[in-house]
């Protein structure tokens, strides 16, 4: 393998380039940490202002809780059951009385405790006088605030309570006899542990500390009864001489602070051991001469940091590849003009080619749809046509039929003319003229069925209704009444409440039901079990009318048939075959269907289909 000696002209060429790309890396770190440094402290001023917010509406709460209950006590010591204890310290049913009342106002003003001490720091009366830990007989009097209120001021203190052990916050005032001379002090006190609950459901975490640097509120309970100053021994002295914190153990809580971009910053431990950087927006509280501090994690501001760095780099490394690819682009840009014009008239031609293609398919297309709509129409036609032969073949055995239609209501006329007789015999006139308006209206509907079977070999031109299907079937068994009886069929109506209006004729409607209920009547004739249902049902924005009876059923073998004209399975005289034939047509008529079924569990099943009632044809009834 050879060795290639630099030349004096290439050396410092390669010199060049090495103290280029040296400059490059340098410029880029330094752009890297200025960028990041430029984040960071845009970000960090962004969630120092977010803090900013949180601190004054913790603030404004935390007074406005401490504002509610500030003038209570006042109120409180001027009543005249404490004024008339305070009197007569010593008095048992005062002391009892007062138990009570405060009781009944710690309730009411949803305070932890009310109570009344002696100028000696005794409590004589409390509201918690009927628990374990009362404050009855307990002395009160290294409180603050119990020494402030015993000198005639306003006694304001936060401690843990020595006896309950419960944090709280204290609000004294004096009582004083009617000549203004203080006899008793009375306190009461607030317990703090809602607000806490409140904070922790917040993104932040926020404590209080006291004077002397120790914290008594905190979202984190490591941090509770912590210093954040140095617990030196005046401080400590101080909190011992109050109690402040009863037997609490208060240390100091290790912490790092730190500034950056002039916004405090501090690390601390929380519950879980681990160490972490929070930003501090802290404001003193002088009406109880707190400090609360508002503290945000700074991971997620230094990733956003991070991140708009990176973003950054990524901008810059994408405007550099840019700029080389334009000016390799620029290179070749008088190639591909030349290419590109080849390319646009190849282009043009095969469109035009395609655009001629298209056009011809397009006319064939066009031609083809007119062929089928053509064919449609004939179609439909033929089949129109196919219809109305059907019924011309069968006009002239029509005669036949009317026997066969009107034979029910012939029955039914004479069983109420048979009911009439023996009405009139018996003197009830009023029953009897009934049964002969019922015959009458018997009447009327057998011309009207003599009427349809004239015009059935014409197209049916009569206009279809919206018709009540509950209303329909109840007047088809009352005319099919007679011959149900005959036979001893029990018929079962079960239809919905609310069922809609169906798309019909209402005679010959009636017609078909009749039919039906005819032909159901007929299959329980010779069994045992004679029960008629008739339901019905949606199905796919359709009425279905369903008849069931008990009897053999239609064998598969003539079930494709018995729509059939003239075609029958009852004995000779019995029928002409043509009830379910016309039926079918009728239906048809109405834009429905009629079909035949078996039930599973034994019978005939015949479904009547119907169209559902439009809403202007509902309207117009």
């Amino acid at each position: 393998m050879g060795v290639r000696w630099v030349t004096e002209e290439e050396a410092p060429l390669k010199r060049s380039s090495g103290i280029a790309i040296s400059l490059g890396l340098f410029f880029l770190l330094g752009m890297t940490i200025a960028a990041e440094d430029f984040a960071s402290g845009y970000y960090l001023k962004q969630g120092l202002s977010r803090a900013q917010a949180t601190l004054r509406l913790t603030i404004q709460g935390l007074e406005g809780r401490l504002q509610r209950f500030e003038t209570l006590p006042i109120l409180l010591a001027d009543d005249e059951i404490i004024r008339s204890l305070s009197s007569d310290l010593a008095n048992p049913d005062l002391r009892a009385r007062a138990n009570q009342w405060l009781k009944q106002r710690s309730t009411t003003v949803q305070a932890s405790d009310i109570y009344v001490m002696t100028l000696g720091g005794v409590t004589v009366a409390a509201s918690n006088f009927d628990k374990q830990d009362s404050f009855v007989g307990q002395s009160f009097d290294y409180r603050p605030y119990f020494k402030d209120a015993a000198n005639g001021g306003k006694g304001r203190f936060y401690a843990l309570g020595t006896t309950s052990g419960v944090r709280g916050y204290y609000f004294a005032t004096p009582v004083r006899s009617n000549a203004g001379t203080i006899i008793a002090v009375i306190a009461l006190k607030i317990g703090l542990d809602e607000i806490e609950a409140e904070w922790r459901a917040q993104e932040y975490r926020i404590l209080v500390n006291d004077p002397e640097g120790i914290i008594f509120l905190s979202t984190d309970p490591v941090w509770l009864y912590r210093g954040l100053l140095s617990l030196t021994p005046d401080r400590i002295a101080k909190t011992s001489t109050s109690r402040r914190y009863a037997d609490a153990d208060v240390s100091e809580l290790p912490h790092i602070s730190s500034v950056e971009h002039n916004i405090p910053l501090i690390r601390l431990a929380g519950d879980d051991g681990a160490a972490r950087e929070y930003l501090v927006a802290k404001q003193l509280m002088p009406t109880a001469n707190w400090t609360v501090q508002v503290l945000l994690d700074t991971s997620y501001l230094r990733g956003q940091a991070r991140l708009a760095t990176t973003a950054l780099l990524l901008f810059m490394g994408i405007a550099v590849s840019i700029w080389l690819m334009l000016r390799q682009r620029r290179l070749q840009f008088a190639e591909r003009i030349v290419l590109q014009e080849q390319t646009k008239l190849d282009l043009e031609r095969r469109v035009i080619e395609r655009t001629t293609d298209l056009e011809r398919v397009n006319h064939q297309i066009e031609t083809e749809i007119a062929e089928r709509r053509l064919t449609e129409l004939e179609l439909r036609r033929t089949q129109n046509d196919l219809v109305q032969a059907g019924k011309l073949a069968a006009l002239g055995q029509m005669s036949a039929a009317l026997s066969h239609e009107i034979n029910q209501p012939l029955a039914a006329a004479r069983n109420y003319a048979d009911s009439a007789a023996i009405l009139i015999y018996r003197g009830e006139g009023a029953k009897a003229l009934e049964n002969i308006n019922h015959i009458v209206s018997l009447i009327d509907r057998m011309a009207t069925i003599a009427k349809h079977l004239r015009n059935v070999a014409r197209k049916p031109d009569a206009p279809l209704l919206a018709i009540d299907l509950a209303s329909a079937v109840a007047e088809a068994v009352s005319s099919a009444q007679a011959r149900l009886h005959a036979v001893g069929a029990i018929v079962s109506v079960d239809l919905p409440m609310c069922l809609p209006m169906v798309e019909a004729g209402p005679v010959r409607l009636q017609q078909v039901l009749t039919n039906i209920l005819s032909n159901a009547a007929d299959a329980v004739e010779s069994v045992q079990d004679k029960r008629i249902a008739i339901a019905a049902a949606n199905a796919d924005d359709r009425i279905a009318l369903t008849v069931r009876d008990h009897g053999p059923g239609v064998p598969p073998a003539i079930a494709a048939r018995i729509f059939d004209p003239f075609f029958t399975t009852k004995r000779v005289g019995s029928g002409l075959g043509l009830g379910l034939s016309i039926s079918y047509n009728i239906m048809k008529d109405f834009g429905g269907d009629l079909r035949v079924s078996n039930d599973p569990d034994g019978g005939a099943v015949f479904t009547m289909v119907f169209a559902l009632a439009d809403a202007k044809k509902m309207a117009a009834e």
